[in-house]
């Protein structure tokens, strides 16, 4: 934590986590949040990836979100999994593909594998992206996670005789 950075330095608020949201929805830096907050951008990226809801967006047929390769759209493989012998079904629109392809390779977005972590702010909207893991920041939800911990953490062990 930086020693120059104003401010107690203690837990964030709720309408800190609201600014933090707003802020995502921009695309703005955790540098840039944690600067307006006087907290150390390394506390943001916790709270971010710590408190992010994660959910699955089921898309139709032309997305299939049953099958996470990067080769689905231009595979012709067929019968990859040798369970079904005369199967003419493309292994592209088949989800066991997923695991009994030698090519099988995860689509992965870049956002999610670093800063912001979330998919708050992207360019693509929810529906439009091939993704179909996404995570979002909820300031209420991560708020309410947050005291839920906060007070498991100090509400000690269930005894009885």
């Amino acid at each position: 934590m930086s020693k120059h950075i104003p401010g107690n330095q203690k837990h964030l608020t709720l309408n800190d986590r609201i600014y933090i949201e707003n802020e995502l929805n921009k695309s703005t830096s955790f540098k840039v949040i944690a600067r307006f907050l006087c907290k150390d951008p390394a506390t943001i990226s916790k709270e971010v990836k710590a408190h992010r809801l994660s959910d699955w967006y089921h898309k139709g047929i032309f997305y299939n979100a049953k099958n996470f390769c990067v080769h689905r759209y231009h595979c012709r493989k067929t019968n990859a999994c040798g369970k079904i012998i005369l199967c003419g079904v493309k292994c592209a629109s088949c989800p066991t593909c997923n695991q009994t392809c030698k090519d099988f390779q995860k689509e992965l977005c870049k956002r999610l594998e670093r800063s912001p972590y979330v998919c708050n702010g992207c360019d693509k909207t929810i529906n439009r992206c091939t993704i179909a893991h996404k995570y979002t920041y909820n300031a209420r939800f991560a708020d309410r996670r947050y005291r839920e911990k906060l007070h498991d953490s100090r509400a000690g062990i269930n005894l009885t005789k």
